[in-house]
């Protein structure tokens, strides 16, 4: 395959523009990949698409050149917004910024644009553009991230045998409150309502350890959450677990699980193995997925007048839980793992931002 100087010059924009559409990007990708002399099966190696796909894309440049690469019009009303119209308008929302907002909002570009509020409003939708919405992150600068990852998810994936892996963390701050005016129930067409003020009670910290094997929960509530109040929990973890099982836990970084008075308890107690999560990175322990449950089904929308209700009521919950438990499945490998952060860490490079 040979291409002309415009052509390879629009094929590299397309393919390397972070901005562009992917799908779009992908297929400039695999034309590049055949004027270079790969062949069908090593592009779609290379790319990691479909053997098909590569066959595809290639044949359709042949045919159409740089049209042929682009979506086909599809029956229907004629188009109103031309191609260069909706170039304009995923480039102004992707790479500028109004100068009297953080955003674009649908009038402020179509204003811009000299453009209907619905046609900016359509392309956002076919594009999947959404600037009103914002996902927070955050990367780990463990030194020794790849090793507590592969050591963590090796856990998962492969438990040991004879043994019985927890993932254990606490709750702090858990705060019993209770609303200023009663609760409006629900009725058909309006949803319950509750005053947005509220009276504070008090708080509790809950640790928990969830067994990744059976689903079940080991609790304790505390006022406080110190190295004593872990240490305890970990004398709880050893009478609920039977002896002839070796115990592995996951746990973060915390400085109270690493005092002196916790390493001589572990040091007394061999069978207690501990793995440690990445820092930053609670995501990886499974226990936070249950305390997303124990919010979301029970305290969110819970009303509670004393600490000593709050506490019934997440004992109440656990013990409920526990009479059904559901085990969490994790999936994904390190190497998906490893493979999809270096991925987004390309990626941000890659945006000079």
């Amino acid at each position: 395959m040979v291409l002309n100087d415009d052509e390879r010059a629009q094929l590299v924009a397309w393919a390397r523009r972070s901005k562009s559409a992917n799908a779009l990007a992908m297929r400039s990708r695999i034309v590049l990949s055949a004027a270079d002399g790969l062949g069908n099966t090593a592009i779609a190696a290379k790319l990691n698409v479909a053997l098909s796909s590569a066959r595809k894309w290639r044949s359709r440049f042949l045919a159409d050149r740089l049209d042929g690469l682009l979506d086909e019009p599809r029956p229907g009303r004629p188009r109103t917004v031309a191609d260069e119209q909706v170039e304009a308008v995923i480039a102004r929302t992707l790479e500028t910024i109004p100068k009297d907002a953080t955003h674009w909002s649908t009038r402020s570009l179509a204003a811009e644009l000299g453009m209907s509020q619905s046609a900016v409003s359509r392309i956002w939708r076919a594009f999947g553009l959404q600037p009103h919405r914002q996902d927070s992150w955050k990367l780990s600068k463990d030194p020794q991230f790849i090793d507590k990852v592969r050591d963590v998810v090796g856990l998962y994936l492969d438990p040991p045998e004879a043994a019985v892996v927890l993932c254990v963390d606490e709750k702090t701050q858990i705060q019993a409150l209770d609303r200023t005016a009663p609760i409006f129930p629900m009725m058909p067409g309006v949803p319950a309502r509750a005053t947005h003020d509220y009276k504070r009670a008090g708080t509790s910290s809950l640790y928990a350890a969830l067994d990744i094997g059976s689903g079940t929960v080991i609790g304790s509530l505390h006022a406080r959450h110190r190295a004593i109040e872990f240490k305890n929990f970990l004398i709880k973890i050893d009478r609920e677990v039977p002896a002839e099982f070796d115990v592995h836990v996951v746990l973060d970084n915390a400085s109270t699980h690493k005092t002196p008075a916790v390493k001589r308890w572990l040091l007394a107690h061999p069978r207690f193995v501990l793995h440690f999560t990445p820092t930053s990175s609670s995501w990886l322990n499974l226990v936070e997925r249950w305390f997303g449950e124990l919010t979301t089904k029970k305290l969110q929308r819970g009303t509670h007048r004393s600490v000593r209700a709050l506490n019934t009521d997440i004992r109440n919950w656990i013990d409920t839980w526990n009479d059904n438990p559901r085990p969490y499945v994790w999936t994904k490998t390190a190497d998906q793992i490893l493979d999809s952060i270096a991925r987004y860490c390309t990626r941000i490079n890659d945006s000079r931002h």
